[in-house]
């Protein structure tokens, strides 16, 4: 059985995704699971959190001991994967680091993808060029894999940038699970009518493509891409937003999820509280989030010595009771048991 990939995607930025992965793989290594955060958004915001600047420069010199580096020799043609270095961030919580370089395998990988289809061997060099192509659009996919066999990764959580590009795409392929991040309003209802439908094509045509590859040997991801429900971020009445319009938004969320990304047209709850779907809202934890950022470590860590007094503590400690409850969910959904 492989360790499960569970991807974080959402096409429209600004809703907390990568603060949400941060917190969801600090609290699954602190109940006990191993885990690996892969960072395969451009912008390396999770990296930029899990590492001090000064070991993110190391990581991108030279070897560039990242995710980037890890598949560069596919990018320019040269060989397959290269060594694939794993950082300890904490006890049981290793990262593959992310790179801004990644953004420059977008044109690789999209003109790779029709490629793989090309399945008929009339010659040595339709051959070369169809297993290239294939092991181009699996390379994000056996990259993580090899970092999760190396630190006994019991769960993989992917934080992705938000885009429908072919950075994603492969992002996809790897994955076993998505979760939706989504805030209460309209940017997210109308960014599910994409994201839905692009996730089942992508699906589809994977399918469709893992039976031309060459190289019975190769291992290749399921690209399963199973919906594992939603998060509300930025769950909570804000000055720059009506509580009427809050309402309207997040009331919305359940029937959209299933009609654009399960592709039913069912009867829905009325609160996304209610919807068996929504794996949890997220509360804004205001002044505790760059505090934190400081501190480099989640907010349910936080002490007095980081400047957590007073009324923080409550709130240090509300956050660890939530977090507690949304990773349990989380994992319990993607099918990882908690020692």
């Amino acid at each position: 059985m492989t360790t499960p990939v569970v991807s974080f995607f959402n096409n429209n930025g600004g809703v907390g995704k990568t603060t949400l992965v941060y917190h969801l793989a600090w609290m699954a290594s602190e109940l006990g699971v191993s885990v690996l955060a892969v960072d395969l958004d451009p912008q390396a915001n999770l990296t930029a959190a899990c590492l001090d600047a000064n070991v993110v420069e190391k990581l991108w010199d030279g070897a560039r001991q990242t995710v980037y580096g890890a598949i560069a020799p596919l990018l320019e043609g040269v060989g397959d994967l290269s060594s694939v270095d794993v950082q300890a961030v904490a006890p049981r919580l290793s990262l593959l680091a992310g790179d801004l370089k990644l953004a420059n395998a977008e044109q690789e990988f999209g003109q790779q993808w029709p490629n793989c289809l090309d399945g008929n061997a009339r010659a040595f060099r339709v051959v070369s060029a169809v297993s290239r192509a294939i092991r181009v659009v699996s390379a994000v996919s056996r990259a993580i894999r090899v970092a999760a066999l190396e630190v006994s990764a019991e769960v993989v959580l992917v934080d992705v940038g938000p885009s429908l590009g072919a950075i994603n795409r492969v992002a996809m392929v790897a994955s076993d699970h998505v979760v939706v991040p989504l805030s209460p309003d309209l940017y997210s209802i109308q960014g599910l009518r994409d994201l839905g439908p692009t996730l089942m094509n992508w699906r589809k045509e994977w399918a469709d493509r893992t039976p031309k590859s060459p190289s019975a040997d190769l291992w290749l991801p399921d690209g399963a891409m199973a919906p594992a429900g939603y998060v509300v971020l930025q769950h909570g009445v804000r000055v720059d937003r009506a509580v009427g319009a809050y309402d309207r938004w997040i009331r919305r969320l359940p029937a959209e999820y299933r009609r654009s990304v399960l592709g039913l047209h069912e009867a829905a709850p009325n609160k996304a509280e209610d919807d068996p779907m929504c794996l949890g809202l997220v509360k804004h934890f205001h002044s505790l989030v760059p505090m934190a950022q400081e501190a480099r470590k989640p907010v349910f860590n936080l002490r007095s010595a980081d400047g957590a007094i007073g009324a923080h503590q409550q709130a240090v400690s509300s956050a660890r009771q939530f977090f507690d409850g949304l990773t349990r969910r989380v994992l319990d959904r993607t099918g990882v048991q908690i020692p």
